[in-house]
């Protein structure tokens, strides 16, 4: 039998006969003449009241097994409410125990519990309100970014998990195996002594994809503006309160965009998604502004509503230089910009979000449109309150002869990108795209300061449990 959601019961808001909840037990409170139980079911953020009276039947019987976490099935009529802040609640007939909890043993009760507590029993997190909130918007936002690029004519595509390529140069990858590594003594070798990785399942060494541009690059100049959204691997062993080592990734790819369109797009395309998460979860978007962060509406309302400023990489080292005392890391040309660097630009300066471009050749990756000056390269990143970098894309190198080049400068083995080499021989044309890691904009739209705690069951370093 279907029954109705709390959220729908509470968004008809109006008496019904005949009605059966189903949830968990938040809390129950009892007076000399009633019980009162306080359930709840994922729906949304408000519970719905039952109301166990002697009058509608027996159970004092039930109470025992009526405590926090329990799972119920609860039938009976709803009323009008004589208490206030609800309008109706469930005068209960009958009652069905699923499943009984331990009140002594149950980690999440009313009282707070820090983040950090809370991660070790990710597992019944979602049952708090602030997690079962962050699970709902992270759900309404991905609906959004899918919305927003269908509605703008963009393909939604499928790029490899299991890639032979590393696309950001850098070697910071998870390598992908089925050889049995408790076996090492009797695996195939290379004459040098390496594993043997032609043996393979696959065939040759692959790793876990760090992004899905490079394939994305390849279908969007086939079908001219594409975008991925999936799951992404990086094995740096980064504790900090920004990175994962697995995180979701949204990647959009188009034929025929230089970097002002790809600048155009990323501004666009984060103002529409931030709106789209103010009108759709103003109750959950609630819980973040009382108790998470105070500045979270404000914060939202000038990443969609600023006119983002447009600022070069050479103009912004010109305006951090001259307040070096206040960083921990000096500014100087060539050097990539801390986020304490990007936070000043974005929450003292110009009060708004920045889109930083043209950065240097030396701290941008080999696919990179490099510009006339031979110094830059037309990259971009979008530059928010509390997060710093959002967004990072560019341009891309559409000229073989340069990209073949750049490869051979960062020592780059040519071999693994034949086919991405063949893009710039077979009807290259200009093309842009950007990444946007799904997690940052999970903190950017509920105040969330650590990653660990906008994603059900976070990977970082030393940490896989669950």
């Amino acid at each position: 039998m279907v029954v109705p959601t709390i959220r729908e019961i509470l968004k008809k808001g109006s008496p019904d006969k005949g009605v059966v909840v189903r949830g968990w037990i938040k809390t129950r409170r009892d007076s000399k003449a009633c019980s009162f139980v306080e359930i709840n079911d994922g729906s949304c953020r408000a519970s719905l009241q039952a109301v166990l009276s002697p009058e509608n039947g027996d159970f004092a019987g039930a109470l025992p097994e009526l405590v926090t976490g329990a799972a119920v099935e609860i039938a009976g009529d709803l009323v009008l409410s004589p208490a206030a802040g609800q309008k109706i609640e469930l005068s209960a007939k009958t009652i069905k125990l699923h499943g009984s909890c331990c009140p002594e043993k149950y980690p999440i009760q009313k009282k707070k519990a820090s983040d950090e507590f809370l991660r070790t029993v990710a597992h019944l997190r979602p049952r708090t309100n602030k997690y079962a909130a962050m699970l709902r918007i992270r759900s309404e936002l991905a609906y959004l970014i899918h919305t927003y690029f269908h509605e703008k004519g963009f393909c939604y595509v499928h790029t490899p998990v299991l890639t032979g390529s590393d696309c950001e140069g850098a070697g910071e990858v998870f390598t992908a195996t089925s050889f049995d590594l408790s076996q090492l003594s009797v695996l195939p070798r290379t004459p040098e002594g390496e594993l043997d990785f032609s043996k393979d399942l696959l065939g040759k060494k692959t790793f876990l994809t760090v992004s899905g541009q490079l394939e994305g690059e390849a279908l969007a100049l086939a079908l001219g503006r594409i975008y991925t959204f999936g799951p992404t691997f990086r094995a740096e062993n980064s504790n900090t309160y920004r990175h994962c080592a697995e995180f979701w990734q949204i990647e959009p790819e188009m034929a025929f965009y230089e970097l002002d369109d790809d600048m155009e797009l990323a501004e666009d395309f984060l103002k529409c998604i931030a709106k789209g998460v103010m009108e759709k979860c103003p109750e959950d978007l609630e819980l973040f502004a009382k108790f998470v962060e105070p500045a979270l509406m404000d914060n939202l309302r000038n990443v969609t509503e600023s006119k983002y400023e447009r600022l070069a990489y050479t103009d912004a080292v010109k305006l951090l230089e001259p307040v070096n005392d206040r960083f921990e890391l000096k500014v100087k040309w060539g050097a990539d910009l801390a986020s304490e660097h990007e936070r000043f630009l974005v929450e003292q300066y110009f009060k708004k979000p920045v889109i930083l471009y043209n950065k240097p050749r030396e701290v941008a990756s080999f696919y990179m449109r490099l510009n006339d000056d031979g110094r830059t390269v037309r990259g971009m990143d979008v530059l928010v309150p509390r997060i710093g970098e959002l967004i990072g894309g560019s341009e891309r190198e559409s000229r073989l002869d340069v990209l073949e080049k750049r490869m051979a400068e960062l020592g780059m083995d040519a071999a693994p990108y034949w086919w991405f080499l063949d893009l710039r021989r077979f009807g290259t044309v200009p093309h842009s795209g950007f990444g946007l890691g799904f997690e940052r904009m999970m903190m950017l739209v509920t105040g969330i300061a650590n990653i660990r705690d906008v994603t059900a069951f976070p990977r970082v370093p030393g940490y896989a449990e669950f």
